[in-house]
């Protein structure tokens, strides 16, 4: 699709449908920690929707070619889900869904430092350059800013340390399962996943679950991570893969307001400057503050949180 082409209405449908997808998830983990165990969460969520998406991935072929790559689709595994699913679930019990929602959402930042760190010199044009210096800056002033608890500063680093494998995962897509297909890739890795934490998940879970817990923990398994990578796979075919992940910029805005309206989270000074900062750098950092033609190559999906 020519990136300059009028979105359609089955594609604004799309974008509206995965900024809720996957501005969600935060909520839901906040209220499924409340009584399940961190690795519980991520065993109950990966093994529900690998189980839920592997019909669709036999059926389309797209198994078999990851299955002949499986310790890289592992690693990828590892980075994308097995790390920051936990992450994200221990850092909860402290941080509130807001917060998290918004530091997560600082991926292209670390994205573009990788990138650099690979030899990409473009990140230092003075756009991208001072897109990175403002989103660091709105990060600074969300965790170090007034408003933000000071216990609050070690989930805060977990949570930025999510952001950075969420940057990492891309780029293992790229250089060692290009061809294979992203609904392979992701079945393949959701199930290894969830059979690596169910023990761990059996270890680590002292307490009854609650209906509340329980119903947020099905919500994220089939909802916020089988049907959302259904979806947004949809979401590329309609709009082509330049357009279909910037839906991810409205993300903590859905994180931020059902914090506050379920959660009745704060909406601190902290969070209300540094807020725009972080999405306006991450925009500036990750495109130069325009869209270019299209790839050839469908990118990899954005991280689900």
């Amino acid at each position: 699709m020519n990136a300059h082409a009028t979105v359609s209405r089955r594609g604004w449908l799309l974008f509206g449908a995965m900024a809720l997808l996957w501005g969600v998830p935060y909520l839901l983990i906040r209220i499924a920690v409340e009584s399940y165990s961190p690795p519980a969460i991520v065993a109950g969520r990966t093994l529900i929707a690998a189980l839920l998406l592997l019909p669709f991935a036999i059926r389309s072929g797209a198994l078999r070619p990851a299955l002949k790559k499986w310790p890289w689709v592992l690693a990828f595994g590892l980075v994308e889900m097995g790390g920051p699913f936990v992450l994200l679930g221990h850092a909860e019990q402290t941080l509130h869904s807001g917060p998290t929602g918004l530091l997560v959402a600082t991926v292209p930042l670390f994205a573009a430092l990788i990138a650099l760190g690979g030899g990409d010199r473009t990140v230092l044009r003075p756009v991208r350059l001072g897109g990175l210096l403002v989103g660091f800056a709105g990060v600074a002033i969300v965790v170090a800013g007034p408003g933000l608890a000071s216990g609050d500063l070690i989930a805060a680093g977990e949570v930025l340390l999510v952001a950075v494998l969420y940057a990492i995962a891309p780029f293992i897509i790229a250089r060692k399962l290009g061809d294979v297909p992203s609904l392979g890739t992701i079945t393949l890795a959701l199930l290894a996943i969830g059979i690596i934490y169910l023990p761990i998940a059996a270890a680590t879970q002292h307490e009854m679950p609650t209906l509340e817990s329980t119903g947020a923990l099905l919500a994220l398994a089939v909802i916020c991570t089988a049907i959302a990578f259904l979806a947004f796979f949809a979401l590329i075919r309609e709009v082509g893969p330049v357009r279909a992940p910037l839906f991810t910029y409205v993300n903590p805005i859905v994180a931020i307001i059902l914090g506050a309206i379920v959660l009745s989270e704060p909406i601190t000074p902290g969070l209300l400057i540094g807020f725009p900062l972080v999405i306006i750098g991450c925009w500036f950092a990750a495109t130069g503050g325009r869209l270019r033609s299209a790839p050839t190559v469908t990118p990899t999906p954005p991280s689900a949180p």
